[in-house]
Formats: structure tokens, C-alpha cells, sequence
């Protein structure tokens, strides 16, 4: 619980301290904060759609989460040692772990005001559905925007602290930020629907998960917007 405290209110001395060496528990209690965290708000973003939909979204985000640590876990611990952060491997993923875990509490404490939005939101029953859909879109971006720079301003100061150098910090953590969006974004394009669209059937994965990549959707949206 202390250490909690210590990650919620920003002190990175004691967390760095807390890293030689990390510890089996730490991981396991990350965990579990990731897992309620993001599974709540997971719930808040299928919400409008159906119920059924906020249940698979609760399952999904926090998957969304774990895999995307587990797939980059590697390519991330060798970038803080080849940077010279000085952060070994299992220092590296439990740095991450507490980072997602922040962001997990953040957007765990945004959910009753998500709930609140859906709730005087157009229905999906409505004329104005779209404008539901934009409304509950929008504020999860906003939502999942905020609680992720948040979470990444304070893993720019636990790197600042274990390293020594701001450079070195921001390099690490760009390389890191960089990795993880790029596998993380692929991933929740596999795993889609999570907010669910209002002309499309409630489903735990489209019928063609693996068809296409959010790459190639950016893509084709950008071709249609310029040209």
C-alpha cells in the first residue's frame, strides 16, 4: 500500500528504490491494479452500445494492455540498456508495468464521469445516434489521452532518476513510447470493436480480426480526406 502511494503521488526516489531488485509481488500487484483499473473503465466504453458490448470491452482493454507489455517486453528492456539507462530487463517491465498501472487508476477514476456522459447521451435508439457515438468517442479519447501523459510524465521522471540524465531519460522513454504504439495500436485493431458502432452487430471481435491493419486504415482515411 505504501508503494501505491508512492506511485499515485509522483515520488520517484522511492519508487527507484523500489526497483533493486523488483520483486515477484510488485509485478503481481501491478497486475491486479491494471486489471481493475482498466477492466472498470473497459465496462464505461462498450456502455452506450449494449451491455453486452461493456462486458466484452471490460475483457478486452485490460487484455489490450497485457498483451501489448508482454510483445514488447524484450525489444523495450534491450532499448534501456542499449540507451544506457541503466535499467536491467526486469526493471524495465516493472518501470512499464507501473506506468500502465497509473494510467489504469486514472481511467478507473474516470469512469463514473464517462457513465455520467453515456447517460445523457443520445441513444442508439435515438435520430441523433451519431451524435451519441461522437460524443461517448470523444470523451474516451480525451479520457484515455489525459491518463496516458499523465502515466508517462511521471516514467520521464523515474527515468531521470535511475539514469542520472534528462537526455538519456527522454530518449528511452520515446524509444518506448514509440514501440509500444506502434504494436499497441495493430492490436487494438485486432481486438476492435471496443466503443462498438451503431450500424454494426455487438460482437467480442469482427468476423475478420486479423483482415487489414490500422496502418492501412489510416491510410485510406487519409487518401479520402486529401484527395
Amino acid at each position: 500500500m505504501e508503494q501505491f502511494k508512492s506511485l499515485l503521488g509522483g515520488d520517484a526516489n522511492r519508487i527507484a528504490a523500489s526497483l533493486s531488485p523488483p520483486k515477484v509481488r510488485s509485478f503481481a500487484q501491478y497486475c491486479v491494479i491494471i486489471l481493475i483499473g482498466s477492466g472498470l473503465y473497459g465496462s464505461t466504453l462498450g456502455l452506450w452500445r449494449a451491455p453486452l458490448q461493456s462486458l466484452y470491452t471490460a475483457i478486452k482493454f485490460p487484455l489490450l494492455i497485457f498483451l501489448t507489455c508482454a510483445g514488447n517486453g524484450a525489444v523495450n528492456g534491450m532499448l534501456a540498456q542499449l540507451l544506457g539507462s541503466g535499467l536491467s530487463f526486469k526493471q524495465t517491465a516493472l518501470a512499464i508495468f507501473m506506468s500502465f498501472a497509473i494510467a489504469a487508476t486514472i481511467l478507473g477514476g474516470f469512469a463514473p464521469i464517462t457513465v455520467f456522459v453515456w447517460y445523457n447521451a443520445p441513444t442508439l435508439q435515438s435520430r441523433n445516434a451519431i451524435l451519441g457515438h461522437s460524443m461517448m468517442l470523444l470523451t474516451h479519447v480525451f479520457a484515455i489521452a489525459l491518463a496516458g501523459v499523465t502515466a508517462n510524465r511521471w516514467l520521464l521522471s523515474l527515468l531521470r532518476e535511475m539514469s542520472g540524465r534528462a537526455s538519456t531519460a527522454r530518449t528511452v522513454l520515446f524509444s518506448w513510447l514509440a514501440g509500444n504504439l506502434f504494436l499497441g495500436a495493430q492490436l487494438a485493431w485486432n481486438l476492435r470493436p471496443f466503443i462498438g458502432s451503431p450500424r454494426l452487430a455487438v460482437q467480442f471481435l469482427r468476423d475478420d480480426p486479423l483482415h487489414g491493419n490500422f496502418y492501412e486504415a489510416v491510410w485510406r482515411a487519409l487518401r479520402h480526406l486529401l484527395f
